[in-house]
């Protein structure tokens, strides 16, 4: 049974960083596409990142050049470093997996992490 559990998330204040991980096990993920998607309150979960077995990436635009998003095919641990935070990455950040790869494409993930918080204050 796949299992991923993120975790890093916390209250950083405008213009801090903070490293998300999520850790994956059930299964091997090497082949996997892997990605973090973010939601607030209100609005659908939105990829932001994302990465292939391969190492090849892609991002929305409002996190390229602050977000890097990488993976430790060893550990089978995903990342997400975030630099320069503004308040509106205000968000839960939930990772996700799957053999095929969907790139920022939610509906079509189906394995999802349970979330952590990311509060960035003004």
């Amino acid at each position: 049974q796949v299992h991923l559990a993120e975790s890093g998330g916390g209250s950083v204040q405008s213009g801090g960083s903070l490293r998300l991980s999520c850790a994956a096990s059930g299964d091997t993920f090497n082949g996997f596409c892997m990605a973090w998607f973010r939601q607030v309150p209100g609005a659908e979960r939105q990829g932001i990142a994302s990465i292939d077995g391969d190492g090849d990436t892609s991002y929305v635009d409002s996190v390229k050049g602050r977000f890097v998003i990488s993976r430790d095919f060893g550990k089978d641990t995903l990342y997400l470093q975030m630099n320069d935070l503004k308040p509106e990455d205000t968000a839960m950040y939930y990772c996700a997996a799957d053999p095929l790869c969907p790139w920022l494409s939610q509906a079509e993930y189906n394995y999802w992490g349970q979330g952590t918080r990311v509060t960035v204050s003004s």
